[in-house]
């Protein structure tokens, strides 16, 4: 398995960070990668989001897990390969949060593609997680 995570410490309401995330179709307004998306079904466990990064093939991602205000986790297939990525609020105290994106590449041949393709697809995570917070700030 591999696995990457990254986290930024935010005075943004998490109410306003949950309200960005489950506003799937307008996450390209800070989200610079996303060229387009759609969300079908409501956000919650079971919705189907196909998402394209600039320049590249739309991905299919399938929200596995949610708990409104506090997280979601999108899984991608392909082929034998399981990218499962957790995206949390972590409440630290009444005014602060620590806001986590955590990537984990499981399943057949992961230990030899998650070096490879992992950090090309967590690179830009400090620049959106910063641009997210900025975004709840208001």
């Amino acid at each position: 398995m591999w696995e990457y995570e990254h986290g930024i410490e935010t005075t943004a309401a998490p109410e306003a960070i949950w309200a960005l995330w489950a506003d799937v179709e307008n996450w390209g307004a800070w989200n610079a990668d996303i060229e387009k998306i759609e969300l079908r079904g409501a956000f919650a466990a079971g919705a189907e989001i196909t998402m394209t990064p600039a320049g590249q093939d739309p991905v299919e991602l399938l929200v596995a897990e949610a708990a409104e205000g506090e997280m979601f986790v999108d899984e991608a297939r392909f082929g034998g390969l399981v990218l499962r990525t957790t995206h949390r609020i972590d409440r630290l105290d009444p005014a602060l949060s620590r806001v986590v994106y955590r990537m984990e590449i499981s399943g057949e041949g992961a230990a030899e593609a998650g070096p490879e393709i992992g950090p090309a697809i967590t690179a830009d995570w400090p620049d959106t997680l910063a641009a997210l917070v900025r975004a709840a700030r208001g």
